[in-house]
């Protein structure tokens, strides 16, 4: 497997575990990392926005694993990655590599498909690949849980320090959080498989975004607090966030959240349920509540 976004991120890691020893990954990405050392790994050093000869990476490679994107930037950021990754999209096709799998996000706003740098260079690649001669398969999972993730781990760890939490709107939105251990099982399923497709990934619970976050109180034994902000608001406090250098929250995750586009139905086909949300909300929660808190 030709892995591009290397194994030591959430996904990454999860696409190791799941692959195991049965495969030989060779993962690209910036930085090479002892946490890589594997019999079965071979970390390439290598930038997917820069020139890279791929045809070298592609021989006896059977499957391509995209994971590789950025959470926020400029178009100059973006375009060069997505140069990139169109690059080896034509060069897997060159080298008849029997199947692509590609990690994009859930259908947005108008505005975000249509303005924002981050989700137009993506959908740039999505239509690289889905004209190509390639078999493949765009998974387009909604938000994902895991250690140390970017989403509810973040969240638990606000409401353990400060005791209160933004809610934008009435939270009567809704979002359908799947594991990333799910996720890599999804990609492991469309590799098998030889038609061409593009999927949504949902977890197994539709959740309005209120009732997620009094959960999370729940699991942290404390009563529910927050600040209201309107939509507008909401990204404004994000936009506050980002001048400061800040990455808890983006502004355009903020309207993506409340445009109640991100609660997905599940995913359809894996050989056993999906990995339902509680009990790592409660092992995390529980793991913050032995911890002292900062400040």
């Amino acid at each position: 497997m030709l892995l591009v976004g290397g194994t030591t991120g959430l996904v990454g890691r999860a696409l190791r575990e799941e692959f195991g020893d049965a495969w030989t990954i060779r993962s690209v990405h910036r930085h090479a990392s002892p946490a890589e050392s594997a019999p079965n790994v071979e970390p390439v050093p290598a930038d997917a926005a820069s020139p890279v000869d791929w045809a070298p990476l592609l021989q006896d490679v059977d499957l391509v694993v995209n994971v590789a994107w950025y959470r926020a930037g400029s178009d100059r950021k973006f375009a060069p990655l997505a140069g990139g990754l169109q690059r080896l999209i034509r060069a897997a096709e060159a080298a008849h590599v029997p199947r692509f799998v590609h990690l994009s996000v859930p259908p947005a706003t108008e505005g975000i498909e249509h303005s924002l740098p981050y989700m137009v260079r993506k959908r740039e690649v999505d239509a690289t690949l889905a004209a190509s001669a390639l078999s493949y398969a765009i998974v387009r999972p909604t938000m994902l849980f895991g250690p140390n993730d970017k989403l509810l781990t973040v969240m638990l760890r606000t409401m353990a320090r400060w005791h209160t939490f933004p809610m934008f709107g009435d939270g009567a939105y809704h979002v359908s959080p799947i594991a990333v251990a799910d996720l890599a099982r999804i990609v492991r399923k469309e590799a098998g498989r030889s038609a061409s497709t593009t999927v949504l990934a949902g977890g197994p619970r539709r959740w309005a975004y209120r009732e997620l976050t009094d959960r999370l109180y729940r699991g942290l034994r404390l009563p529910p607090r927050y600040f209201r902000l309107s939509a507008r608001g909401g990204e404004r406090l994000a936009r506050v966030l980002e001048s400061f250098g800040s990455s808890l929250l983006y502004a355009y995750e903020v309207e993506w959240l409340v445009s109640d586009l991100l609660g997905l139905p599940p995913y359809d086909g894996l050989d056993r349920p999906l990995t339902p949300l509680e009990p790592f909300l409660d092992s995390e929660a529980a793991r913050l509540r032995r911890v002292p808190a900062q400040g």
